[in-house]
C-alpha cells in the first residue's frame, strides 16, 4: 500500500489528534482546577507589579509563589521543565537532543527516583509538591497555554535544581573539552562563566560598623546574570505564618529565593569556579570495548540504552537510542581519542531546595551557617550581613578530598581506584572569614584568599594544590579592593560609589593587555584610523561613563583578552584584537572614538537608553551587537541588585532596582520596562518588603485563580 498525498495528510492529522488527546488524558484539568481550594494564600501586587505572596503555612506560600511566577513567566517555567526531564527534543526538535542525552547520561532521574522519598524529609517534599501544585493549577485554569507533558511534579522541581547547578561551575566546559577533536591539557581549569559567548560575573560586598562612618552594617547584593531568559533575575517576596519571610531574586521555576534578605539577615552570591570535575582515562580491553582495567582486574562498564524522543519536521515523533556508560568513577564518554570517565562535585546531591529554604528562614549567623552546613551546593561564594552587625564570606564548594601526588588539573589514570574520591571537605574547613578585622568584604569572582584587607583574608597556606581553589583575579576584584583600602571607613554614599564604579584598575590584567595595543608599531600600516585608534587608547582615562570617548575602542580590545581568559583559552594576539576593534567601530559608527553612551545601550521594547559601565567593571555591562545598528545592547551583568543595611539601632533599610521590571514576558504590561530608566540612572527604590510601607502601594490583592 502506498501513501498518496491526500492519505498522508489524513494520516498526519489523525496522528496529531491522537497525540493531543494523549496529552490531555495525562493532565486531568478538572481535577487540578480544584487545587485552589486546598491552599490558603493571597498575592499582593505592588505599584511595580512585584508579587508579595503571603500564605498561612509554608506549603500555602509555596503554592502561591509558583502561581505568581507562572503569571509572569509561564513560557520560561514551562519550557525548562522539559529540559530538566530530558524530554525537550520531543517537543522542541533535534537541537535539544544533546541536552536530553546529558540529563539521562548523568543519571539525574535515576538518583531522584531512587532517593526522592528517603533523601528529602516529608516537610520538604510537601513544600516542593505544593510549589508544583501552583504550576499545575495555573495550567488547569489556563488550558490554552498548557500544551506539553503535564502535570509538573515535585521531582521535576528537584531535577531543575540539580541540573542547573552543575552548569554554574563550568561542568559543560569540561565536557566540551573532552569531546573536542584532540586531547588537550589541562582538562579542568577554574576560569569564568559565559553567556552568548560573553563573560559574566557577580559582585557582593559588605561592611560592618568597624568600617562604616555611621555605625551601620551594609551589604550590596549584585549577582550578574543575563538580562532576559530562564536565568535572568525575577523579583518576588514569599511569606508564611511558619517563619518564612524572604524577598529577593530567583530564576523562574525556583521554589525559593536565591539572593536576598529577610528582616534580620541578607546574603549575596557570586559564582566561583574551583576545580570540581575530574577526568579519568580508562584502559579499555582491546577485545571488548565495554571492559576497563582497574587495580589489575577487568571490570564491566555499566551500559544502559538511553531513549531520546525527537520531534522531526515540526510534527513527526521519532526515537533515537544512545548507549549510556558508567564506570566506578562516574559517567563515561567514548571519543575518537579515548574513553573517559567523569567524576564531578554534587553527583546525586538533591537537597538544594532544603538548603535554600533554610537560608531563607535563618534569622541569625548561626542559623545561617547551619543552613550552609547542609552542604548541597557544589559552588557559589556567599557574602552575608545581619542586624547583629555580623558580616561573613565563604568560598562555598563541594571540594573533593583528593589524594596527593597527582596534578588534578590533568587527565588522570583510570586504573587506580585510590583516585576515585568519595568525600568532600567539610563546610567549616572551607575558605571563609567572619567579622574580619578590616571591617569589609569584597567578592567579585576572584581568589578566595584576596577578598578583604591583608591580614584578614583566609590563608592560602592552609590548603593544598589538590583542593583546586581558584587563584584568578578580576578587574572588579582588583578595583574594589583598591577602593575599599582608599576610602575606608566607608559612608553610605561611598558604598554606593564603589558598587557603581565604572573604571578599570591600572593594576588589572585588562589594562596590562591593553598596553600591548598602545605599544604596537603602526607606522607601516598606512591606515590613519589605526593611528587615531591607538591615540584614543593611549589617552583613555580607564572609565566607562557615557560621555567617555575612549571606552568603545579600549573595552573592545580588553574584551578579547577577558573572554579568552574566561574560557580558559590562550591569551589572544593583541594586534589582531586592536585591528578588529578599530575596523568594527569605523564600520559601525564612522569613527574610533564615539561617545560610550551612543554605543553602549540599554534596550527594552521601545526604550533605548545610554548606559554607563562595561565588561568587568563594578558597574558590569556586557553587550552584543553594533555591526547592524551602530550600537551594542546590554544583555548581561548588572540586573536586579540591592543595598541592604541596618543602622546602629538595628533599623533596616533596603533599596533596589531591576534591569527592566516585574513583567518578564508581557510587553503590553506597564511593568515590562517601568524600571528601565531608573536602572540606567542608578536610582534605587524601596522594594516594599515591609508590610506597613507596602499597604498603601498595593494595586491588586487576590487569591490564585481570581
Amino acid at each position: 500500500m502506498s501513501l498518496t498525498p491526500k492519505l498522508l495528510s489524513a494520516t498526519l492529522i489523525a496522528t496529531l489528534a491522537l497525540l493531543t488527546t494523549s496529552c490531555a488524558d495525562k493532565f486531568p484539568v478538572a481535577e487540578y482546577q480544584k487545587l485552589g481550594d486546598k491552599y490558603n494564600v493571597v498575592i499582593e501586587r505592588d505599584i511595580r507589579g512585584v508579587p508579595h505572596v503571603i500564605g498561612d503555612r509554608d506549603v500555602d506560600a509555596a503554592f502561591g509563589f509558583a502561581y505568581a511566577q507562572a503569571e509572569d513567566n509561564w513560557e520560561l517555567v514551562y519550557d525548562t521543565i522539559d529540559f530538566y526531564r530530558g524530554t525537550a527534543a520531543k517537543s522542541k526538535g533535534p537541537d535539544s537532543a544533546i541536552t536530553d542525552f546529558l540529563v539521562k547520561w548523568l543519571g539525574i532521574w535515576d538518583d531522584i527516583d531512587a532517593h526522592y522519598d528517603t533523601e528529602l524529609s516529608p516537610e520538604i517534599r510537601a513544600y516542593i509538591e505544593a510549589y508544583a501544585d501552583g504550576l499545575n493549577y495555573y495550567a488547569a485554569i489556563n488550558p490554552e497555554r498548557a500544551l506539553a507533558e503535564l502535570p509538573v511534579t515535585g521531582k521535576d522541581i528537584i531535577a531543575g535544581y540539580m541540573f542547573r547547578h552543575i552548569l554554574f561551575y563550568g561542568f559543560d566546559g569540561v565536557l566540551k573539552e573532552v569531546m573536542s577533536s584532540e586531547r588537550r591539557q589541562p582538562i579542568s581549569t577554574a576560569n569564568g562563566v559565559t553567556y552568548d559567548d560573553l563573560p559574566i560575573g557577580s559582585n557582593a560586598m559588605a561592611i560592618s560598623p568597624a568600617n562604616s562612618t555611621d555605625g551601620a552594617t551594609r551589604l550590596a547584593i549584585n549577582s550578574h546574570q543575563p538580562a532576559t531568559g530562564p536565568v535572568a533575575w525575577y523579583e518576588a517576596h514569599i511569606q508564611s505564618g511558619e517563619g518564612l519571610n524572604a524577598m529577593g531574586g530567583l530564576f523562574p521555576g525556583s521554589a525559593t529565593i536565591g539572593v536576598g534578605f529577610n528582616e534580620n539577615i541578607a546574603w549575596g552570591a557570586t559564582v566561583n569556579k574551583p576545580d570540581l570535575v575530574d577526568v579519568y582515562v580508562l584502559d579499555i580491553d582491546p577485545e571488548d570495548p565495554l571492559r576497563y582495567r582497574m587495580d589489575g582486574e577487568w571490570h564491566d562498564l555499566e551500559a544502559t540504552e538511553l531513549e531520546i524522543k525527537v520531534k522531526l519536521f515540526g510534527f513527526l515523533p521519532w526515537t533515537a537510542t544512545e548507549l549510556g556508560l558508567r564506570s566506578a568513577h562516574g559517567p563515561v564518554l567514548q571519543t575518537d581519542h579515548g574513553t573517559y570517565a567523569i567524576r564531578y562535585a554534587g553527583m546525586g546531591k538533591m537537597r538544594q531546595v532544603e538548603q535554600w529554604l533554610a537560608m531563607n528562614k535563618a534569622q541569625n549567623l548561626e542559623q545561617w551557617r547551619d543552613a550552609l552546613r547542609i552542604h548541597s551546593f557544589a559552588s557559589f561564594n556567599f557574602v552575608y550581613a545581619d542586624r547583629d552587625s555580623n558580616i561573613m564570606f565563604v568560598h562555598n564548594s563541594l571540594t573533593p578530598v583528593r589524594v596527593g601526588g597527582y596534578d588534578w588539573t590533568q587527565y588522570l589514570p583510570g586504573d587506580d581506584s585510590s583516585l576515585i574520591w568519595q568525600d568532600y571537605m567539610p563546610f567549616d574547613k572551607l575558605p571563609q572569614v567572619i567579622n574580619p578585622e578590616s571591617g569589609w568584604i569584597h567578592s567579585a569572582n576572584q581568589s578566595p584568599f584576596f577578598i578583604t584587607a591583608e591580614g584578614s583574608n583566609p590563608k592560602i597556606s592552609d590548603y593544598r594544590l589538590e583542593d583546586g581553589f581558584p587563584t584568578r583575579m578580576t578587574n572588579r576584584a582588583v578595583r574594589g579592593l583598591e577602593m575599599f583600602a582608599e576610602l575606608s571607613p566607608i559612608s553610605e554614599q561611598e558604598f554606593s560609589q564603589i558598587k557603581h564604579d565604572k573604571k578599570y584598575s591600572p593594576n588589572s590584567r585588562a589594562v596590562k593587555f591593553l598596553q600591548g595595543a598602545i605599544d604596537l608599531p603602526l607606522t607601516e600600516t598606512g591606515k590613519e584610523s589605526y593611528l587615531d585608534a591607538q591615540a584614543v587608547i593611549r589617552d583613555w582615562d580607564l572609565s566607562t561613563d557615557i560621555e567617555n570617548r575612549g571606552a568603545a575602542m579600549s573595552t573592545c580590545v580588553i574584551g578579547a583578552e577577558w573572554l579568552a581568559e574566561q574560557k580558559g583559552e590562550p591569551t589572544p594576539d593583541v594586534a589582531d584584537a586592536f585591528y578588529h576593534c578599530a575596523d568594527r567601530l569605523m564600520a559601525a559608527t564612522g569613527r574610533v572614538d564615539p561617545l560610550w553612551g551612543d554605543v553602549n545601550r540599554h534596550v527594552r521594547g521601545d526604550i533605548n537608553l545610554p548606559v554607563g559601565g562595561g565588561p568587568d567593571t563594578l558597574r558590569a555591562i556586557y553587550a552584543l551587537g553594533m555591526e547592524e545598528d551602530g550600537y551594542q545592547t546590554n544583555i548581561a551583568g548588572d540586573g536586579l541588585y540591592y543595598f541592604v543595611s541596618w543602622d546602629g539601632e538595628g533599623v533596616q533599610k533596603i533599596r533596589g532596582v531591576h534591569q527592566f521590571g516585574a513583567a518578564t514576558l508581557d510587553a503590553e504590561s506597564p511593568h515590562y520596562g517601568d524600571q528601565t530608566e531608573d536602572y540606567v540612572a542608578e536610582i534605587l527604590h524601596d522594594p516594599l518588603f515591609d508590610s506597613e510601607l507596602r499597604k498603601d502601594k498595593i494595586t491588586r490583592r487576590y487569591k490564585p485563580g481570581e
